[in-house]
């Protein structure tokens, strides 16, 4: 990687055309290359030497980009949206004018899809509910009148929100379920005494005993393994409290079939701070500060990440996928 011998265009005072005549300059095909990137000085002598800060940040977008597209181009107008997407970060919780909203026609069948599922959650207990598989909730659905059977509808609009590319709501993490009927395996988790979840036998498990001997009683299992129904409700119950908006949803909770909670991850939070333990908020606590201390803290959705994902200190990522 060149570094500090990076070349800056020197009439552009505004970094986003900077940004764009330099991507043009590499690629006049409208695709990027990534080995062009890397020899961007060879093409055009209208150059100075871009500070490191610099460099890793354009050159971070686009291996981002790369390694989330798993080839070696990536459309031009991915990398032209890193503006905006920025804004929109920084402002995660906000609607924004290209955010996608449940349309018009699919508001009656959301609105009953959530509260049916709520139902569920109710009626099987949060503790079990965990771990419920579409199959599960559809059988509960058929066996308890005060659940009601899932209609046509909103099982289509499930499988919809499940197979769409997340990609359209903004979110560009990594797919981590093929299927919407994928179950969980009692016989594959552990249920974490006094906290009402599960966490995966293994490598997640013998991280999160770890965590507990080397950090202490203070540290907790704030959310552990979710079946696809539990990653279903966080989702729409989401975007149900801000106007149907499914972006704005994906941007502090993955769409179904895209949680890494599904394959081994898990969050850790301080006893007694409660729901600021999913805020940044989280990041002042002495639980945070020792995690980062002994190296647990890999993140999974680090600051300033292009996985269209707000940053996560809280979230444990295991590599078991």
């Amino acid at each position: 990687m060149p570094g500090d011998s990076f070349a800056f265009i020197t009439e552009y005072e505004n970094y986003d055309d900077y940004i764009r005549d330099f991507l043009l300059i590499v690629s006049p095909h409208d695709k990027l290359v990534k080995d062009d990137v890397l020899r961007v000085s060879d093409y055009t002598p209208h150059m100075k030497k871009l500070e490191k800060s610099r460099f890793d940040e354009v050159f971070g977008v686009w291996d981002d980009l790369f390694r989330m597209n798993k080839s070696k181009k990536t459309n031009l107008q991915d990398v032209l949206n890193i503006s905006d997407y920025q804004k929109k970060m920084k402002n995660f919780n906000k609607p924004h004018k290209d955010d996608i909203v449940v349309s018009s026609a699919d508001t009656k069948t959301f609105d009953s899809l959530i509260k049916r599922i709520m139902r569920v959650q109710r009626i099987v207990g949060h503790g079990h509910f965990q771990l419920y598989s579409l199959d599960d909730a559809i059988k509960a659905g058929k066996n308890y009148s005060r659940i009601g059977p899932f209609s046509r509808e909103e099982l289509k609009f499930m499988e919809t929100i499940f197979y769409n590319d997340a990609s359209r709501y903004g979110f560009f993490g990594q797919k981590t379920l093929n299927n919407i009927t994928d179950k969980t395996k009692s016989r594959d988790v552990f249920k974490v005494p006094y906290t009402g979840n599960y966490i995966y036998r293994g490598v997640p498990l013998d991280m999160y005993r770890q965590i507990g001997k080397q950090v202490g009683k203070n540290a907790t299992l704030t959310s552990g393994v979710r079946g696809i129904m539990k990653q279903f409700y966080l989702f729409l119950n989401k975007a149900a409290k801000n106007g149907k908006n499914l972006s704005l949803a994906s941007r502090s909770l993955a769409p179904p079939g895209y949680s890494f909670h599904g394959n081994g991850d898990f969050d850790v939070g301080q006893v007694g701070f409660g729901l600021s333990n999913f805020t940044e908020r989280f990041t002042t606590t002495n639980v945070f500060k020792r995690l980062y201390d002994l190296g647990y803290l890999k993140l999974r959705y680090p600051e300033k990440n292009y996985l269209g994902v707000r940053f996560e200190p809280w979230h444990i990522k295991t590599n078991q996928v």
